[in-house]
C-alpha cells in the first residue's frame, strides 16, 4: 500500500529564496504526524505543496500513490486541507456552506444530511449553523471548516493550526476526530506551534527550520536524541536555535 503522503527531494524558492530544501518525508495511513518549525521555516510552504496548492521546482509530492501535478485531481480526491485562516462565503449559512462543499464533492444528499447532523452535533455548531457567516467568530469559523474537510471522508487531513480559537471543548472534541481518522486508517498532517498538542496527539513529530527538515521521530525518538531529554518544548527549543542549525543534524 502506498503511503499516504510521500515528498521525494522536494524544494521551493521563490525568486532567488529557497523555502523549502531537498525536503524527504513519508507519512504512512493510520499515523497523526505533526510538522513543526518556527515563522518563516517552510511549514506553509511545504503544506501547501502537499494539498497541490503549489507545485515544487524540483522533487515530487504524493498522495495516497498519486503524483501531485500529474494526477492532481486523483491526489486532491483523497485529501482535505484546512488552513490557518478560515474562509468561508459571507453571504451563506454556515449550513448552505457545508451543502455547497457536498455538491462540489457529488455527494448522495441521503448520505450528506446524516454526516451534516454528525458534524453539527459533535462540533457543536446547533446554536449558530444557519446564521451567514459573516458574523461567525474565528471559533466558529474553524468548526465549520473542518467539518467542511470531513464531509468527503478523506484518507488524508491535511490541517494548519487547527486549535486557534477553539475553545477546550472544542479542542478536545478535534483530537479525537483526529484520532478516529488515524485508527480508521486515515492520515493527519497537522502543523502546529502549539507544541502541548503535538506532544499529546501526535505518532511522529518532524521539525524544519530554514526549509530543512532537521530532526523527524517519535518523541521517545527525538528525546533519546536531545541533551534535554524532557518536554518537546525543550527539544524544539535546543533544535532551532541559532548555534543548533548552523550545523543542523539530519533528520533521523
Amino acid at each position: 500500500m502506498a503511503d499516504a503522503i510521500t515528498l521525494d527531494s522536494v524544494m521551493k524558492r521563490y525568486g532567488d529564496k529557497v523555502a523549502v530544501e531537498n525536503l524527504s518525508l513519508s507519512v504512512p495511513a493510520g499515523e497523526l504526524f505533526a510538522f513543526l518549525g518556527p515563522n518563516g521555516a517552510g511549514k506553509t510552504t511545504t503544506i501547501k505543496m502537499i494539498a497541490g496548492l503549489l507545485l515544487p521546482n524540483q522533487g515530487t509530492v504524493s498522495v495516497c500513490g498519486h503524483r501531485m501535478g500529474t494526477d492532481g485531481l486523483l491526489a486532491k480526491a483523497q485529501l482535505a486541507y484546512v488552513p490557518d485562516q478560515p474562509f468561508l462565503y459571507e453571504k451563506l449559512t454556515g449550513r448552505e456552506f457545508l451543502h455547497f462543499v457536498s455538491d462540489m464533492y457529488r455527494i448522495d444528499p441521503r448520505e450528506r444530511d446524516p454526516r451534516i447532523a454528525l458534524l453539527i452535533e459533535r462540533l457543536d455548531m446547533s446554536t449558530f449553523l444557519d446564521r451567514l457567516t459573516g458574523g461567525y467568530s474565528h471559533g466558529m469559523k474553524q468548526r465549520v471548516v473542518l467539518a467542511a474537510a470531513l464531509l468527503h471522508q478523506p484518507r488524508v487531513l491535511v490541517i494548519d493550526e487547527p486549535m486557534i480559537g477553539l475553545d477546550p471543548k472544542t479542542v478536545r472534541t478535534v483530537k479525537d476526530l483526529f484520532v478516529e481518522i488515524t485508527r480508521s486508517g486515515g492520515a493527519v498532517f497537522m502543523s502546529t506551534h502549539t507544541l502541548e498538542v503535538a506532544e499529546a496527539v501526535a505518532d511522529r513529530i518532524g521539525i524544519i527550520d530554514h526549509g530543512r527538515l532537521i530532526a523527524v521521530g517519535t518523541l521517545a525518538e527525538l528525546r533519546a536524541g536531545s541533551t534535554r531529554q524532557h518536554t518537546l518544548e525543550a527539544i524544539f527549543l535546543e533544535l532551532t536555535e541559532p548555534a543548533a542549525t548552523e550545523g543542523a543534524r539530519p533528520a533521523t
